[in-house]
């Protein structure tokens, strides 16, 4: 009795564009031989890239539990300024928006009333404010987690 293998190649269609002449092209091909077939980059949210850490909508117990109502105040106006944290800063903002743009980004993060933001140790931003704006603040020891 004799065994045969039979080793079958997938084969698929690609289509290619002549960008020039706007004419499509119908390729025959096995897989790993069509270089017209581009992986979809999918970009991270800038929060997982710089570490920076985000709760939307914090309830009034979750506040309490972290002791916000005695943490500092800092309120600014309409401006724009670079910023870098020495040390963890834990931000609850009570008034205001702020976007947040990582140095070397070309790209923001939004934070807006009612967010928790921890920003980490050693990151720079600029900070841009569109109208008054009000947060609360605490500094955080390295693995100070909350």
């Amino acid at each position: 009795m004799a065994v045969a293998s039979v080793v079958a190649s997938a084969t698929f269609s690609c289509s290619c564009v002549n960008r020039a002449t706007r004419n499509h092209q119908r390729l025959k091909s096995t897989v790993g031989q069509c270089h017209s077939v581009k992986a979809m980059q999918m970009e991270k949210p800038l929060e997982e890239l710089y570490n920076v850490r985000v709760e939307r909508r914090v309830s009034s117990q979750r506040l309490a539990e972290l002791g916000v109502s005695r943490w500092s105040v800092w309120k600014t106006g309409k401006c724009k300024l670079p910023w870098d944290w020495q040390v963890d800063q834990l931000v609850y903002i009570e008034e205001g928006e702020v976007r947040v743009v990582p140095e070397g980004s070309q790209r923001y993060m939004s934070f807006t009333t009612g967010d928790l933001v921890r920003y980490p140790k050693w990151f720079e931003a600029d900070l841009s404010f569109n109208g008054p704006y009000q947060e609360r603040y605490s500094f955080r020891a390295y693995g100070d987690d909350c």
